[in-house]
């Protein structure tokens, strides 16, 4: 029709019946009850063909080692799916309250889980008796497939024991706000779908279906072919090869109807092409005892399809003394043709360019691609030691969400991970990409916006320094006036007053010096922020300078909060001592400066030191002061930005200058009346 479509999943069944009362949607894929409810309303109802069918019955499920029956129901657990699932809940409740069965009365218990799989699972596991599961036929053979679908391999601890009559199907609902015309036009379009790979038969795999049917709850309107080929024959074959039972999905197989052909003969069963292969393959198993495989290509309604057929021994049933013969066949022509693709995407983690690994949850390598051998060649040696490993699981401990990812100096390159917690099977994903050339032009690019940025602050760093100066000026031009006169003064008289006078005089210059000091800062500060890091330095103990560092803040700490310190061995770091002295001074005036000398008894400055997982020094300096709020700290490490009005807001931006151009972090966390923590990390040497 030319037109874009847009879909949205409804996260309820309510939420469906909502929009579909709101009149707010064109099409919606609802259940067999929404579809009852809406039809008079709706333009048209397309339910869903599944195995030749456009209506499914429900099948209730019990544990195989504890089999029940309708008489057993009093005081066991039911786990349905949802309030408004017709095959996990509604259809299987009015099927017992048809039996005089009412669930208020017969179970302990009922519980909505969400899903097929929950409800199954939780009849596995105990947490319930019974469930109930769709199913397009009622026998055991369809039930089998459908929990297989469902839970895999826990389908054997699951059995029926009841089922319920039939319903239309779920489908599509074509509502009023759609135009007659192009009612039509999708109804024709979605009921005409055809099985050879044109038209629109690859939006069936979309819904898990085979087709539409336009169907009402007077019957069938319009009728659906079914595809003429088998998703799998079921036969159980005698030793005179006569099939006891016979059974397909739709009834068909190998283009011919098979209902209704027990007792016959394979020969006579199934067409002859079909029943020499298959004819063979029993008897070759009956006669080896060992079970066989084949796959063979036949011409089926025209074209050409692919099965595979296996066969496997079964003892004889009571009363015979001949053991008879299972056979399976199943047609797999779409398998193999999705085989390229399904191969390129299995063997994604083998293509991929770039290391990836999955651990367990305590580091343990599961698997690594060859590109992850490639680039760390020590990984299986190394094992959870590897700083890859270490870094990974530190960050799965520590991390938080929207944290971004962590970085690893290891073999002279940077490598960033990216980590994926896989729940289901209790391991991390981990994607490691290079990102040593981007981590060498953002260096570059940090230097050039330093560079840029003191520019632009060329305004701001002559506001700062008018003020000390203005007084500066003032000081020194009174104080050379009244020199000058008291010079002559004393040449005639010298009295005490006079030395009053020059008292007045010195207090003049000692605030201009003052003045000139904080000018001297400011430019300093200004010098360090913008030039090139140090080209010597050498090894520094962090330990000894911080201890400088804590001697300096002692005397303002005393009355301020209490000082615990926690020391654990780091490795040496490459570094000016004297300027990464200034960032540890400067970060702990900051903290010494935000708590209150009123809850002097309950601060704490708290100075610790450990090595990270990739081997670096991690300094961290936290208080219990007022914090901050989110603003004040995305703005911490701008220059002159201060909430002090005694500040001139250079201390953190010079910290942050200093630690980053020692290959460095320094980052802050707070939070409001809790109080602030500095982190610093730091190469090791």
């Amino acid at each position: 029709m030319g037109r874009p479509i847009v879909v949205e999943m409804a996260r309820t069944y309510e939420a469906i019946d909502q929009e579909l009362a709101a009149d707010r949607v064109d099409i919606v894929w609802a259940t067999a009850e929404q579809c009852n409810a809406f039809e008079p309303k709706a333009r048209a109802i397309l339910r869903a063909v599944r195995a030749g069918r456009y209506h499914y019955h429900a099948a209730l499920i019990c544990r195989a080692s504890d089999p029940l029956t309708l008489k057993q129901l009093q005081g066991t657990r039911a786990a349905w799916v949802a309030p408004m699932s017709t095959g996990g809940h509604l259809l299987t409740v009015r099927y017992l309250e048809a039996q005089g069965l009412a669930p208020s009365e017969v179970f302990a218990e009922q519980r909505f889980v969400g899903s097929y799989r929950n409800a199954l699972l939780a009849v596995v596991e105990g947490a319930a008796d019974m469930t109930s599961l769709f199913t397009t036929h009622p026998d055991e053979y369809t039930v089998r497939a459908r929990l297989a679908e469902r839970v895999g391999g826990a389908a054997r601890h699951l059995t029926s024991f009841a089922f319920t009559g039939p319903t239309l199907a779920d489908g599509l609902i074509l509502t009023s706000r759609l135009s007659e015309t192009d009612s039509a036009a999708i109804v024709s379009a979605l009921t005409t779908m055809t099985h050879d790979g044109s038209g629109l038969d690859p939006l069936l795999g979309s819904f898990n279906i085979e087709g539409f049917a336009l169907a009402s709850s007077q019957g069938l309107v319009r009728p659906f072919s079914p595809a003429q080929r088998t998703e799998f024959l079921a036969a159980e074959v005698d030793a005179e090869e006569r099939c006891s039972r016979l059974w397909s999905f739709t009834g068909m197989a190998f283009g011919q109807d098979v209902s209704g052909r027990e007792g016959l003969s394979l020969e006579e069963a199934l067409p002859p092409e079909a029943s020499a292969l298959l004819g063979a393959l029993v008897r070759a198993t009956r006669h080896s005892g060992v079970g066989g495989r084949v796959e063979y290509r036949l011409e089926t309604g025209g074209e050409s399809r692919l099965y595979t057929a296996e066969a496997a021994p079964r003892g004889a049933p009571s009363g015979e003394t001949a053991p008879r013969t299972t056979l399976l066949v199943r047609d797999i022509t779409e398998q193999q043709s999705l085989e390229v693709d399904l191969y390129r995407l299995a063997s994604f983690p083998l293509l991929h360019p770039e290391p990836m690994m999955e651990l367990s949850l305590v580091g343990a390598l599961r698997y690594a691609n060859p590109a992850a051998n490639h680039a760390f060649p020590d990984l299986q040696v190394l094992g959870a030691s590897h700083p890859l490993v270490e870094t990974t699981l530190e960050w799965v401990r520590r991390g938080k969400p929207g944290e971004s990812p962590p970085l690893v100096h290891h073999g002279g390159r940077y490598w960033e991970l990216m980590v994926s917690v896989l729940q289901e099977t209790d391991a991390l994903r981990l994607f490691v990409k290079d990102v040593t050339s981007r981590k060498q032009i953002e260096a570059r690019l940090l230097h050039a916006d330093r560079m840029a940025a003191l520019g632009s602050l060329a305004s701001r760093v002559g506001h700062e320094m008018n003020n000390p100066l203005a007084f500066l000026m003032a000081n020194l031009s009174f104080a050379r006036e009244e020199i000058g006169r008291l010079r002559e003064s004393l040449r005639s008289d010298s009295t005490s007053s006079r030395l009053e006078d020059l008292d007045e005089v010195m207090d003049a210059l000692g605030e201009s010096l003052d003045g000139a000091e904080r000018l001297k800062t400011i430019i300093q500060d200004l010098r360090t922020l913008a030039r090139e890091p140090p080209t010597h330095r050498a090894r520094v103990d962090l330990h000894p300078v911080l201890e400088d560092a804590l001697k300096l803040v002692r005397n303002e700490l005393r009355h301020r909060a209490r000082l615990e310190k926690d020391f654990q061995p780091v490795p040496t770091v490459e570094a000016d001592e004297a300027r990464l002295g200034q960032v540890f001074l400067n970060l702990m005036i900051n903290a010494v400066q935000a708590m209150s000398e009123q809850d002097a008894q309950r601060n704490v400055l708290r100075v610790s030191t450990r090595t990270g997982p990739a081997g670096e020094a991690i300094v961290e300096v936290q208080d219990t002061g007022a914090g901050m709020t989110p603003e004040v700290l995305s703005r911490l490490f701008e220059p002159f930005f201060t909430t002090r009005s005694n500040s001139a807001g250079m201390g953190l931006s010079v910290s942050h200058a200093i630690v980053t151009s020692l290959g460095g972090t320094l980052r802050a966390e707070s939070e409001l009346g809790t109080g602030t923590l500095f982190t610093v990390t730091l190469p090791a040497t």
